[in-house]
């Protein structure tokens, strides 16, 4: 009868999902192998011996429905935490781009009083270097691909010129859209003719 009343106390830790600590568990199957352990193999009948055997497959089964669960809300976990970093991950570089937002909206509105050319293209040119200036922060860098001997990794050959000397052959000698790296990445590849 009192092996029983622990049989039971063991399976409702077992299978009781607010105990969450797998070491609970683990003590649990522990006291049972103990308890085992101190009858001789000698002492036990045939029957009781499978018996024994089916208790503990049964307590091993649920140790393994226990972890299977623990992993799956692991998992469940892991993806809800990826879908929201990539849900909000390009907040920080908004963030960071709303004061040229309204420095450009501050040049719209005023553009249509100054009469000074000068001044507004002098504005446009403050507010573009600190874009620039912005965008190296998070680690954007522009290629600098004039002169540059052609390159498949970094650049994009759509045109060969023909006619061009000796010492620019293979070397690209202008640049239609500039290329890009983040943190060394390249992000968008430069768009250039190569002389031939």
């Amino acid at each position: 009868m009192d092996k029983n009343l622990k049989k039971e106390e063991v399976d409702e830790k077992i299978v009781n999902p607010a105990a969450e600590d797998t070491e609970e568990v683990a003590e649990a199957s522990n006291e049972k192998t103990e308890e085992q352990e101190t009858k001789t193999p000698a002492e036990l009948t045939p029957e009781e011996k499978i018996s024994e055997l089916e208790k503990q497959v049964e307590d091993l089964k649920n140790q393994q429905l226990y972890k299977v669960a623990e992993f799956d809300n692991f998992r469940k976990r892991v993806m809800q935490e990826k879908a929201e970093l990539i849900k909000n991950g390009g907040s920080k570089v908004i963030t960071t781009l709303l004061p040229i937002i309204d420095d450009l909206e501050r040049a719209q509105q005023n553009m249509d009083r100054y009469e000074d050319v000068a001044a507004v293209k002098e504005g446009l040119n403050l507010i573009i270097d600190k874009f620039f200036k912005l965008l190296a922060q998070e680690g954007l860098k522009k290629m600098e691909v004039m002169g540059q001997p052609f390159d498949s990794d970094l650049h994009e050959a759509i045109a060969m010129v023909p006619g061009q000397p000796d010492e620019m052959k293979g070397k690209v000698i202008d640049c239609m859209t500039p290329g890009y790296t983040l943190n060394d990445k390249v992000i968008r590849y430069a768009k250039v003719a190569v002389a031939e």
